[in-house]
């Protein structure tokens, strides 16, 4: 159930953000003020308009909030994985230093080759 409901405020919230979505709104403040030529008051267009926005407002913040909750706990998330990613590299860098050591060692233990190509005895 949770997962749905986290699922519909993504999909509002992003929808929320869309051209289709600035000409939904655009119609239905349109149609409130028309409602003038019924005869019906412009004091009660008013606040109609005014609870239905502030009604939006507020569910919109909190939609907008549990996005940025879910994208913040992502971002943790993919700290965590690239602190470990970097102990890891860490590690590796050890190993390489001490093969590098190790490949130095050996190579100052081979006895230098004579000069003029000759094999030593």
């Amino acid at each position: 159930m949770r997962k749905r409901f986290e699922d519909f405020s993504e999909k509002l919230t992003r929808w929320i953000g869309s051209p289709q979505s600035i000409l939904v709104h655009t119609i239905f403040f349109l149609a409130m003020f028309c409602l003038y030529f019924f005869n019906i008051s412009s004091s009660n267009i008013l606040l109609i308009l005014t609870t239905v926005v502030s009604l939006e407002a507020i569910y919109l913040s909190i939609f907008i909030q549990m996005s940025v909750n879910r994208h913040s706990q992502e971002l943790e998330e993919v700290s965590e994985g690239i602190e470990e990613i970097q102990e890891d590299v860490d590690e590796i860098q050890k190993d390489v230093d001490e093969i590098q050591e190790d490949v130095e060692e050996i190579q100052g233990e081979k006895p230098a080759r004579p000069a003029g190509g000759e094999k030593p005895i």
